[in-house]
């Protein structure tokens, strides 16, 4: 078998690539470049030029040509290596007729936890969205923004006591209003600095947050593990890490427990797994970061299978909205977007049985 065509498809807001064979088995895959697709799609384009004639089997040598064999890296090249990798594993899945996460080692689990993202610019709308997603069968929540998400087009400022008092009581509300049996995943989205940080996470503590996500910008290591070794709430981060040794260095700083890294993003599903190996080195959790297609999420699960230390709640859905018509992951071309797919059963995502990545043929 060989590969014969390398196909970059931007569609609505997400980038998939198809890679075509002489078999007449295709694989799909997606880039989590989000912000800079078009750049991606060049780098898909470019990397089809090494691919086609290749046999799409030996993923991992490609993998290692595409990022060590080029000069430069950065989001847009990983983003373009992530998609053509998880493409490649959907064609040697459907080749070989197994699920991708047989291939990884066999299934460790048979499900794994959902949580829903919450968003709202006043905490009424995030208390408002965060109790519908708990009646609708959520036990976590995430993308929980106790500074809130104001608009983008406006100058934000607030004196340093007023900004942490009011994020603080915030979380309180939050937690009145789910109570206990909801895990809230606490997401700061890099707005804060270190001083802030420490004095946010103390006051929040005793809310029992799963974990604090990004209280700080992705530049400098040794802040991070300073605000690490400050506070008693398990850090996570990594959404934009577009390498293993990013996680390996904060891992080795003491600087964070759960990795976020997105598969789409880091080198798809061998630098996923990667990702995870070192993880459970250092006793570390991995949640997986999922805002994109249902493409993406079917990559996430293949790692969510077959690795022992993915960390409930396991995978993020950016898209359970109401309103949102339910469909089929991939229905035939595979690049139906916005659909929920019929897969949200008891907000946990079951590993199923079909080759590939999951999505329907």
């Amino acid at each position: 078998m060989k590969i014969t065509k390398v196909e970059p498809l931007l569609l609505d807001r997400f980038l998939y690539v198809r890679v075509h064979t002489d078999a007449g088995i295709t694989g799909i895959g997606e880039s989590g470049t989000w912000g800079q697709l078009e750049a991606s799609a060049a780098s898909i384009t470019k990397y089809g030029e090494y691919l086609v004639g290749k046999d799409p089997f030996p993923v991992e040598h490609h993998w290692n040509v595409m990022l060590r064999a080029n000069h430069f890296t950065g989001g847009a090249i990983t983003g373009a290596v992530s998609a053509i990798d998880i493409a490649l594993w959907d064609i040697k899945g459907k080749a070989l007729g197994v699920p991708v996460y047989e291939l990884l080692g066999g299934r460790m689990r048979h499900k794994a936890r959902l949580y829903g993202h919450v968003k709202g610019r006043s905490i009424e709308k995030l208390v408002e969205e965060a109790v519908r997603l708990k009646q609708t069968g959520f036990t976590a929540l995430g993308h929980l923004n106790p500074l809130l998400d104001e608009s983008e087009e406006e100058p934000f400022y607030k004196p340093h006591a007023a900004r942490i008092e009011e994020a603080i009581d915030n979380v309180r509300r939050l937690r009145e209003a789910v109570g206990p049996k909801v895990d809230l995943c606490i997401e700061i989205h890099r707005r804060l600095t270190p001083p802030e940080a420490i004095a946010l996470a103390r006051g929040i503590e005793k809310y029992t947050p799963m974990f604090y996500e990004d209280p700080l910008r992705p530049n400098s290591f040794d802040a991070m593990a300073d605000v690490a070794r400050h506070i008693d709430i398990p850090i996570a981060t990594g959404e934009r890490f577009t390498s293993m040794y990013q996680f390996q260095t904060l891992l080795t700083r003491n600087a964070v427990q759960y990795l976020r890294p997105d598969v789409c993003l880091v080198g798809g599903i061998t630098g996923a797994k990667k990702v995870a190996a070192i993880a459970e080195a250092h006793d570390a959790w991995v949640v997986p970061h999922n805002p994109l297609s249902p493409i993406s999420t079917a990559a996430c699960l293949q790692i969510a299978a077959s690795y022992p230390e993915l960390r409930d709640p396991g995978i993020p859905v950016a898209y359970a909205r109401p309103g949102w018509r339910q469909g089929t992951i991939g229905q035939r071309s595979g690049h139906r977007t916005g659909r929920t797919g019929r897969w949200l059963h008891r907000h946990s995502k079951r590993a199923g049985h079909r080759s590939g990545v999951g999505r329907r043929r």
